[in-house]
């Protein structure tokens, strides 16, 4: 039997244009004041591109809001969008901030996420973002 590689080729070549829920804001009453918000996510899920099976995740943001805080409803019903959506986990990350750092304009933010153990390994992808 002939043992061949598995293609990842293409799956997630859309994944930047993709067309997400909008992420509310509200004005930063405090913007004058340097403080981090932490968002923790404990149930984060999507769909593994390769496998069609579920992924499940703990989601940590943390950020120092300027002139914007992310309200928090649109930002659930904006997680909710991924779960069924078949994404790598690096992806994911990458995805949600480029999308918190559009809608929020952060000074600063890092969003983590650890993904529950596939195959016996724990995925965790850290991104940052320091604001201009």
């Amino acid at each position: 039997m002939q043992n061949k590689k598995a293609s990842y080729e293409g799956l997630q070549s859309s994944i930047r244009s993709l067309k997400t829920p909008k992420i509310d804001v509200f004005k930063n009453q405090y913007s004058d004041k340097d403080y981090i918000v932490s968002l923790d996510m404990p149930e984060f899920s999507c769909i593994c591109p390769k496998t069609g099976l579920p992924d499940f995740a703990v989601i940590k943001i943390d950020y120092s809001p300027d002139k914007y805080c992310v309200e928090l409803k649109s930002f659930k019903m904006y997680t909710i969008f991924y779960r069924n959506l078949g994404i790598f986990h690096e992806n994911v990350i990458n995805k949600i901030t480029d999308d918190f750092v559009n809608a929020v304009s952060p000074r600063w933010v890092k969003i983590s996420g650890v993904f529950n153990p596939r195959g016996g390994i724990t995925t965790s992808v850290v991104r940052e973002y320091q604001g201009e």
